[in-house]
């Protein structure tokens, strides 16, 4: 099996990560959660000669979106992809969080809405969608099982040591449920590559994750 390369693109202010995922062989790439470094995405991809296969959103909060229109306007046949029930905050900026921090904006339209659970196939990656809402309403993380250990581009749901804040219209124990049902039930050595700070794997977090694994004493192992 071929093996694939993820690169890891922090953007400021909010040390967001971007990331392009490239099966080796492909003439195409996958970009996630565009941030606000689009520079640094395309430069990437020119300097490998790769097309953009897609463009993928895990939620619709604007650290996370900045770079849709960026990206479709260097490379406008790359569709959008993002959640069915996180769609609405890519055209409202009070949703997606751009007008609360005095700089609103909007995204283009989505080219596909995905739903839980549906399987989708793009630039040599298959990817199961999965709804984990609580963080924003409809956030989603792409699990892809091809390889081992499998992996997940997780947004804003689980992150090392932490999970995505819930403060903001957000909802901890919905959170945590998906969490518990949709993540913990992987195995163990499943990445996890979240939207901000370093990758982590599931074990670790089901063990030691003092928000929503066994050391908060909401999880058992």
């Amino acid at each position: 099996m071929s093996a694939y390369t993820i690169e890891t693109v922090e953007s400021s202010p909010f040390a967001q990560n971007a990331y392009i995922l490239w099966r080796t062989g492909e003439a195409h790439a996958l970009v996630f959660d565009p941030g606000f470094d689009t520079w640094s995405l395309r430069k990437w991809l020119d300097k490998r000669e790769l097309g953009l296969a897609a463009i993928l959103n895990t939620h619709g909060h604007a650290d996370h979106i900045a770079g849709n229109r960026p990206m479709k306007e260097v490379y406008p046949e790359a569709p959008l992809i993002i959640g069915r029930n996180e769609a609405f905050m890519l055209h409202d900026p009070e949703a997606n969080m751009s007008g609360p921090f005095g700089q609103p904006f909007v995204s283009p339209e989505a080219d596909r809405l995905v739903s839980d659970g549906e399987r989708i196939k793009l630039a040599g990656f298959e990817f199961e969608v999965r709804e984990i809402p609580g963080h924003s309403p409809g956030s989603v993380v792409f699990l892809c099982d091809q390889f081992d250990p499998q992996f997940v581009v997780g947004g804003d749901v689980l992150f090392s040591g932490s999970i995505g804040r819930t403060d903001l219209g957000g909802d901890f124990g919905q959170l945590a449920r998906g969490i518990h049902a949709k993540l913990f039930t992987l195995p163990d050595s499943t990445i996890i590559y979240p939207g901000h700070g370093p990758p982590t794997t599931v074990g670790t977090e089901k063990r030691s994750n003092p928000f929503v694994g066994a050391a908060s004493g909401l999880y058992q192992l």
